[in-house]
């Protein structure tokens, strides 16, 4: 038995709600099992928008009352809402619904995490709280009273007044469901103050429980940084007395932006140096970045239908990014961008997930948080402000800002506005939005009398549902280097408009070296036939610091599949030239990091299977092992140069600077650790004063073999604190030998600190088995079996975390026949489970397609 067949949505049937929303009162009576929650809403008919019937939704809702005008009703009450009938002009509804946070697992509307009551309504959990018209474009301004014994009590927008059991708070500015919030609970507050450029005072506060309060300097600290760079970059100010954060332990997500109380899974917020590596901290910065900037790209203007969902998601993510840039730095950030580009948007590309970046049609919204919504999202702004300028780019978004303030907009509008600030025609731009697929581009060249030529070749493989694909607008940027490596030609921007184009570049003395795409200018794979010399001197003299370390990841992918598909020997000559630029130190220390990264084992798999060969998961790992025990014994006299290089005596400083070094030094560990049999990783390990060397050094005592002393060790450290457990519980996997991963999981399963209903902690362990792709592809299958198990389990609990963690079967076909057999197997056993859930009856189902 499954749930009621899915219904699918379409873009192309909306229709506007036939109602206003005048304002909202609420009124929320805590009890763990039995909350009374007491809706006042004052409706008016639309008069612009066709007859309809007045329809409410809810889910998992009883009904005590109802009432119009004061006169109580019988509506006709169904599992997705209810309707009834209503007055011809103004109305006011009342309701009285009672449910059960205690019980909600799913972690959707009102839950309790810890004893603690919290929300989350983005997209449809609102109706889970109450009867309500729960859509983006149905915006309304919300009071809210609450009645507890908790101690703290909290609510979108300004306090209106509080005393022993109860606060109200009032937010002014209309808003869809989806954003409001609401949470009580025992919990202290790390308090700060802004001031805004036009003088405003604001109160900001982040809100943990007791124990945690002090992990939130750091945050604080990013979040002021936020307002302050909206302001300046963006000339966006904050508009409330208070700005609230609150750390959640039982969170689906990273964070939610709802209008004045952020409420934060408690690993995106809580950071100390003891407990948080330098990717927590930069990964906390940018997303306490994310949801503060969403107060404009998302609330103040917000989305007309969950299919503008890109909208506000990639045009926020591509505006973290640009604060990450510059508070860190944009070389680095820009290799690490794309590298999660290619390892997660590019893979749902090109598999059954395929989707535009603003799709046609979904049965459950919660399956569309995807890479290509967020990052291809992201990309796509970036394309756009290339094309048009940073000047136009600037003008276009005061011009959006101004006209759509308070508005639930569309792509549509979005683009309106370019091409009334800029006079450009982007209509062929928009197919970005509405084709799915990554466009491969490919790349000649030509030399004749000075004049240099590029010929370029567009095409966008076959995606599901769209198997005919037009010319995208593609900006490609390019610069031209002489054969001394001298810069002849800057970077220069080519639009390309047509499936096939050409480039003249006239004037030049000798035939130039092209360095093309730089900076990643668009979503894109990139054919290019080019020599391993013109490879290796592009890493060597290219002025593009993305196109220097793509050329080497070239390099290492081609080394590494020679080695693969027919045994060959490591590449001397490339090694030879990626030592040349480690020794040079007027390179940053992130950088030399980055350089010294190798493609994973999933880009692998995919490469092999773009050329026409089937991968072996097994191949792949002894080839990037084989790989790295070669590069640790050919660079034996370099490492401790490196390693002392990279050495840090100061206090531990989260900044830039500081962090560079530490990539580098355990990126020069994991080398090391392959050579001295694990020595230099445990006298790290027993020296090591903050989480970022502590974990480091534990991942390679676990590949070398040595690390039991050291896990226990860890674990009594440790063992209190949950987030630092999660580390525990994934490291254990994802830096185990394949062959012990599985054993590891299951046992990992069993241990009295792992929890099924914390997202969290289920990621730890079948995330990091998902990573671990020898470990997970197992020959005999048990990886794919193992996982299908807790799946099951996990559906009737939360169906949300399911369903994303299903993505793991998305490439399934590009494995042997075995395998693919093996997978098949356990997806029809998730298709036929008994009330299977509707979001993971479409994940399933679209991956089996």
């Amino acid at each position: 038995m499954k749930d009621a067949a899915p219904t699918t949505v379409y873009l192309a049937d909306y229709t506007p709600f036939g109602w206003q929303v005048e304002d909202v009162h609420l009124t929320f009576r805590l009890a763990p099992n039995a909350t009374r929650v007491i809706a006042r809403i004052h409706f008016a008919r639309a008069t612009e928008t066709p007859e309809q019937t007045f329809f409410l939704h809810g889910e998992d809702l009883k009904l005590i009352r109802a009432a119009i005008n004061g006169e109580e009703i019988t509506p006709e009450v169904t599992d997705k809402g209810l309707t009834c009938d209503v007055p011809g002009g103004s109305f006011l509804w009342e309701a009285e619904v009672e449910i059960d946070p205690a019980a909600n697992t799913a972690l959707e509307g009102l839950y309790m995490s810890g004893g603690m009551y919290c929300t989350q309504c983005e997209a449809e959990g609102f109706r889970k709280i109450t009867f309500y018209p729960d859509r983006p474009d149905v915006m309304a301004t919300f009071t809210v009273r609450i009645e507890s014994e908790m101690p703290v009590m909290l609510s979108n927008g300004n306090p209106k007044g509080a005393g022993e059991g109860w606060a109200e708070w009032h937010d002014p500015w209309p808003k869809p469901a989806y954003l409001f919030a609401l949470v009580a609970g025992d919990l202290r507050n790390h308090p700060d103050k802004f001031t805004t450029k036009s003088g405003q005072k604001v109160d900001l506060n982040i809100w943990v429980r007791p124990g945690d309060e002090g992990k939130c300097a750091f945050g604080m600290q990013a979040l002021k940084a936020s307002m302050k760079w909206d302001e300046d970059v963006y000339g966006r100010e904050y508009d409330l007395d208070v700005f609230n954060i609150v750390a959640v332990d039982d969170f689906n997500m990273g964070a939610m932006e709802n209008k004045g109380l952020n409420i934060f899974n408690s690993s995106c917020v809580l950071a100390s140096p003891e407990t948080s590596t330098d990717a927590n901290f930069e990964r906390i910065e940018a997303i306490i970045a994310h949801e503060y900037f969403h107060n404009w790209t998302g609330n103040r203007i917000t989305c007309r239908d969950w299919f503008q969902l890109c909208l506000k998601e990639g045009l926020t993510v591509y505006r973290d990014s640009q604060f990450t840039s510059d508070m860190r730095g944009p070389e680095v950030k820009r290799i690490n961008d794309v590298i999660d580009l290619r390892g997660r948007q590019f893979p749902e590309d090109q598999g059954p997930l395929s989707h535009p970046v603003r799709p046609e049609s979904f049965q459950e919204i919660n399956n569309f948080y995807t890479a290509t919504v967020y990052e291809k999202g992201a990309e796509v702004i970036g394309m756009l402000k290339r094309l048009v300028g940073d000047e136009a780019y600037a003008k276009a978004l005061d011009l959006y800002f101004d006209r759509h303030d308070g508005d639930a907009a569309t792509i549509e509008d979005w683009l309106k506005v370019f091409e009334d600030t800029t006079g450009r025609d982007l209509s062929q731009f928009k197919r970005w939005y509405s084709q799915s697929g990554t466009p491969r581009l490919s790349v000649s060249e030509d030399w004749a009398d000075g004049t240099f030529t590029l010929t370029f070749e567009q095409h966008t493989p076959p995606t599901p549902g769209q198997e005919t694909k037009k010319p995208q607008v593609l900006p490609i940027a390019v610069g031209l280097l002489n054969p001394n490596g001298d810069e002849v030609v800057p970077t220069t921007v080519l639009e390309m408009t047509e499936a096939r184009q050409s480039f003249d570049f006239t004037g030049l003395s000798a035939r130039p070296t092209a360095s093309i795409l730089r900076e990643f200018s668009a979503p894109v794979v990139l054919d290019r036939k080019s020599s391993a010399e013109e490879r290796a001197f592009l890493v060597a003299h290219d002025t593009d610091a993305f196109n220097r370390w793509d050329a080497n990841n070239i390099l290492a992918r081609d080394c590494l599949m020679a080695m693969i598909r027919d045994g060959a020997t490591p590449d001397t000559v490339w090694l030879d030239g990626l030592e040349t630029v480690l020794r040079d130190e007027t390179l940053a220390p992130d950088f030399r990091a980055s350089m010294m990264g190798l493609p994973g084992q999933t880009e692998l798999a995919q490469a092999l299977h773009e050329r026409g060969h089937t991968p072996d998961p097994d191949a792949i790992y002894d080839a990037l092992q084989t790989l790295q025990q070669f590069r640790a014994e050919r660079w034996a006299d370099l490492l401790p140069k490196l390693a002392e290089e990279a050495r840090v005596t100061a206090t531990y400083d989260p900044g830039a600077e500081q962090v560079g070094k530490r990539a580098l030094g355990n990126s020069v560990l994991s080398l090391l650790s392959r050579i001295d049999g694990g020595a230099a990783a445990q006298a790290q390990y027993d020296q090591a004063d903050n989480m970022t060397l502590q974990l480091s050094a534990l991942a390679n005592l676990i590949r070398a073999g040595k690390a039991e002393t050291a896990l226990q060790a860890f674990y009594n450290q440790w063992q209190d604190d949950r987030l630092v457990m999660d580390k525990w519980f994934g490291l254990q996997i994802s830096a185990a030998p394949p062959a012990e991963a599985i054993d590891r999981a299951k046992a990992l399963t069993e241990h009295e600190k792992f929890e099924l209903t914390n997202p969290n902690r289920f990621r730890a362990v079948f995330g990091a088995l998902i990573g671990n792709h020898a470990g997970f592809h197992r020959a005999d299958g048990t990886g794919y079996a193992l996982l299908t198990d807790w799946l099951i389990r996990l559906d009737d609990k939360n169906p949300q975390t399911t369903a994303r963690m299903c993505s793991a079967f998305q490439t399934w076909k590009r494995y042997d026949q075995s395998r693919q057999s093996l997978i098949r197997a356990q997806l029809e056993r998730i298709k036929v489970k008994e009330n299977l859930s509707r979001d993971v009856n479409e994940m399933v189902t679209r991956i089996l397609s």
